[in-house]
């Protein structure tokens, strides 16, 4: 029996643009992984999905017609249950393989077929069958009937569907969108599946005014996307659409001149190809006085309201002209390039308009509005918000510049927020910070308190750039730990994927601040401080004080340093020593241990360094390091501390330094002695006054060794 392949589409009324691609995906792959587990399609079946704004398709080569019949073992019962003391059939077996279609006419004969094999501590009877393979016809209901079971529907409508019975009447159907139309096509074979109060068939519909025919007639599944092309004038493709408004906008750039391009923007992209069947892109502008509105909202207007690609130069800086994807292609474009121009012109006018009107107030002048505006009914409005990242701003300013750079942070966290009270923020909330900026050069305060308002919400996503001035970076630890100190002091934590509140975001983002900027402050200090601009009985010292919160904030670190390629056991070796009290030479730390690690004698001093807190970890009471020479017997403890003193003051002097690299390296000529010490010494001796004195060398040893990191971290 020969293969064929096999085309399922599914016509429905326009899907939701953003999840169009995921729908795309999964009814295409789920089709596919079904039918592999029937048997009808092979792991060598290539699936190609197609997803349109009124259309979800799968084409599935290498699908067979039936499945092959398959043989199965199927476990009945216990020997001492099925078989009675003179070898017959029980009842029980009797009625379980008459359940499963075995004949019985001959109950002796029945039990000879059976198969006797030992499961666990007894012996049981085992039943052989052939089962007989799926149909393409079964098997692509079941299949179809699950792929829109499993679809990653984000809401569900309900619409009614016309009866089809000797009774009129009608029935209640839930699905992303109405649907329309079935195709399932096996090369050209009809497959009579039915889904939806939908019948299959091989006729679709294609673009809605440019179609050269309605309906589209398949000849066969393989061709689905030239037929749907030619006559239904649709790209069916997902990718293939994609790839052609990317060509289609470079293009227009391209002919505008002058260097400019349009503005990346992934999202966008695959929004717009899941809002066009056929894209046309065409070449639009307006007035040039609006260009002296901040260029981000007009970005965002055309972007988020319009769905247009804002056209920048060389610079980066926007142009007047921007590019529309068309869904027709008429032979004048005038009256489309018109119309998308008198509509992208009011939304241009009102950002203006909001820009102006702010310009009327100062920030300042803003900050008592904060008081009315609420930031969490637990923790009170904006403006009490505003005291607290102030204060917090001002401790940290101190720790790192002194009172001048404690002043600038306060007047910088003092206006942050103001920009929420303003007509642009108000209707574009995603510009906060950024007008704040705008605004405060306006007022003519200083570049580096408006870098600092605009860039206190950085990093404001994974591989966002950090504020660009040390202010900045103040206000932007101040605002982002007391998010997390006050969220945390209420039980708002992050729980599995959920966390509303972004605060993993916010650790990541304190977390890099700190490692980059490699500030020399401690953490659970700052959390200290800030837990203290609360006021009294608002937070639950169990959740912000008992060290949560630094144990967030550590695993936001490790995850940031596993990205970037270090290894796990290095991590926890360099964070054993360092905990969360200083980040600032963790990269510089991590390099030194990879450096250690690669090293021959590493493994022995790894070992020997665990063995050595095992050792020290048994004894009640701190061991003391002092170490007597006099009470220095054995060869390999004299020979031992002799090199100590030796490698030990140039390991620490190369430590002191920050050269890690090199006070790890200095301590790999302590092997030799060291495993000479273990093999020839006994450390617990009962001499009391020897015992403590080795215990002692150890305790050097082990404090010298674990200045970089917790080296018995390295051992496997």
């Amino acid at each position: 029996m020969t293969t064929k392949n096999l085309l399922v589409e599914l016509f429905v009324e326009e899907l939701p643009p953003k999840a169009l691609q995921k729908l795309g995906d999964a009814f295409a792959g789920v089709l596919a992984e079904q039918l592999r587990a029937l048997g009808l399609a092979t792991a060598e079946s290539a699936v190609t999905a197609y997803a349109s704004p009124r259309r979800l398709a799968a084409h599935i080569s290498h699908v067979w017609l039936k499945a092959d019949d398959k043989a199965a073992q199927q476990k009945l019962m216990p020997v001492s249950v099925g078989l009675d003391a003179a070898g017959k059939a029980t009842p029980a077996l009797i009625k379980k393989l008459q359940a499963l279609g075995a004949d019985v006419s001959d109950p002796a004969a029945a039990v000879a077929a059976l198969k006797r094999a030992p499961d666990g501590k007894a012996e049981a009877l085992f039943y052989d069958s052939l089962v007989t393979g799926a149909t393409l016809d079964t098997g692509l209901q079941k299949a179809l009937e699950e792929a829109i079971a499993r679809l990653p529907i984000p809401k569900v409508m309900s619409y009614q569907l016309e009866t089809d019975c000797e009774l009129p009447g009608w029935s209640s159907v839930n699905f992303v969108r109405p649907a329309h139309g079935l195709v399932a096509l096996h090369g050209s074979t009809v497959v009579p599946v039915k889904v939806l109060g939908l019948t299959a068939g091989n006729s679709t519909h294609g673009h809605r005014f440019e179609a050269a025919v309605d309906p589209v007639l398949l000849a066969d599944a393989d061709s689905y996307a030239v037929t749907l092309e030619i006559d239904g004038a649709v790209i069916a493709s997902f990718a293939q659409r994609k790839a052609e408004i990317a060509r289609q906008l470079a293009e227009a750039a391209a002919e505008v001149g002058g260097g400019v391009q349009p503005i990346k923007d992934d999202a966008l992209l695959d929004e717009v190809t899941a809002l066009v069947e056929r894209p046309n892109v065409l070449v639009c502008e307006f007035e040039e006085e609006f260009l002296g509105v901040p260029q981000e909202c007009l970005i965002l207007t055309m972007k988020a309201n319009q769905k247009y690609f804002p056209l920048l130069d060389a610079s980066g800086k926007l142009t007047n002209k921007f590019l529309v994807v068309s869904n027709i292609s008429p032979d004048d474009a005038s009256f489309v390039i018109g119309g998308n121009e008198r509509v992208v012109r009011p939304r241009l006018a009102d950002a203006k308009f909001f820009f102006d009107q702010d310009r009327k107030k100062t920030l300042a002048s803003r900050v008592a509005g904060l008081d009315k505006v609420v930031y969490h009914n637990k923790l009170g409005s904006q403006g009490e918000r505003v005291e607290r990242v102030r204060a917090i701003a001002k401790a940290i300013g101190r720790q790192l510049g002194g009172e001048a750079l404690a002043e600038q942070a306060d007047q910088a966290a003092l206006l942050a927020k103001t920009d929420l009270v303003t007509d642009m923020v108000g209707e574009f909330p995603e510009l906060q910070g950024i007008m704040g900026g705008y605004y405060a050069r306006h007022d003519g305060l200083s570049e580096d308190i408006a870098m600092a308002i605009e860039d206190h919400y950085k990093p404001r996503f994974a591989g966002d750039e950090l504020p660009r001035n040390l202010t900045g970076v103040v206000v932007a630890l101040a605002d982002k730990l007391e998010t997390l100190v006050g969220m945390f002091g209420i039980g708002n934590t992050p729980t599995g994927e959920k966390d509303p509140f972004a605060l993993r975001r916010h650790a990541l983002g304190i977390v890099r601040m700190w490692v980059e900027h490699k500030l020399p402050i401690k953490l659970i200090d700052l959390i200290h401080g800030a837990y203290k601009t609360f006021p009294e009985g608002v937070l639950n010292p169990l959740y912000s004080m008992d060290g949560l919160l630094e144990i967030f904030c550590q695993e936001r670190l490790v995850r940031l340093l596993e990205s970037e390629g270090y290894e796990p056991s290095h991590i926890h070796a360099v964070l054993g020593v360092q905990g969360t009290h200083h980040w600032s030479a963790v990269r510089e730390r991590l390099s030194a241990v990879r450096a250690f690690a690669a090293l021959p004698e590493a493994p022995a001093l790894a070992a020997a360094n665990k063995r050595i807190g095992n050792i020290l970890k048994k004894e009640p009471l701190d061991v003391d390091p002092h170490v007597s020479e006099v009470l220095l017997k054995e060869p390999a403890e004299i020979a031992l501390y002799a090199a100590m003193k030796d490698v030990l003051p140039r390991a620490n002097a190369r430590f002191d330094a920050g050269d890690y690299t090199a006070s790890l390296q200095t301590l790999a000529a302590l092997r030799a002695p060291v495993d000479a010490f273990f093999d020839g010494v006994m450390v617990n001796a009962e001499e009391l006054d020897l015992r403590l004195n080795r215990q002692g060398l150890l305790k050097s040893l082990h404090d010298a060794m674990n200045r970089v990191a917790d080296l018995s971290r390295l051992v496997a």
